[in-house]
């Protein structure tokens, strides 16, 4: 017996949401089509999503639309929810559509127990949708891995950095935060 799957396109998915299928208190994501549960938020988790939000935020001011934990649509059946997206500036704050691929100058994942997940699935599709530049900060190991250079199968350049090391995006190279900073040390 073979098990079938239905999969989702962004449009029926936003429809779901639309016609109240899906509510705000569905902690979902659509990825490659499926419906996807995600993980409750621990504190660790969420004090480190709010002091990134709160550096970037100071750092970089309006030249970016700092969005936590909101949609980004990546193609027809991908719309996850990063925790930190860092947004080209619109003067509608993106009300007419979630932002797309060339909208984004960072996506940033913050993880502890998802940690494998994000690493095997979030950040290959990011790369297939050519996410320029992705943050996944494990907090279990206490290091940021930075993702770069994206291509169909993967990013080509991936660097960690640890405690004490300074880290900038590149699409603000003046811009730097440490290591110590996102985790709290």
């Amino acid at each position: 017996m073979q098990l079938l799957r239905c999969k989702f396109t962004v449009e029926q998915y936003q429809k779901m949401i639309e016609l109240g299928i899906l509510t705000k208190y569905d902690r979902v994501e659509l990825i490659r089509g499926e419906i996807i549960e995600m993980s409750p938020v621990g504190t660790k988790h969420a004090a480190c999503v709010r002091r990134l939000s709160n550096k970037l935020g100071q750092s970089l001011g309006n030249s970016i639309i700092l969005s936590v934990q909101n949609p980004v649509v990546l193609n027809d059946n991908s719309q996850p929810q990063p925790d930190v997206a860092l947004l080209k500036p619109r003067d509608d704050f993106y009300a007419t559509a979630h932002p797309q691929p060339q909208d984004i100058f960072l996506l940033i994942e913050v993880a502890d127990s998802t940690i494998e997940y994000d690493r095997e699935e979030k950040i290959p599709l990011y790369a297939q949708a050519n996410i320029i530049e992705v943050w996944l900060v494990d907090i279990n190991e206490q290091i940021v891995e930075v993702y770069q250079q994206p291509t169909a199968a993967g990013y080509q350049l991936m660097q960690k950095f640890a405690c004490d090391q300074d880290l900038s995006i590149t699409a603000f190279p003046d811009i730097n935060i440490t290591v110590n900073e996102i985790l709290g040390h």
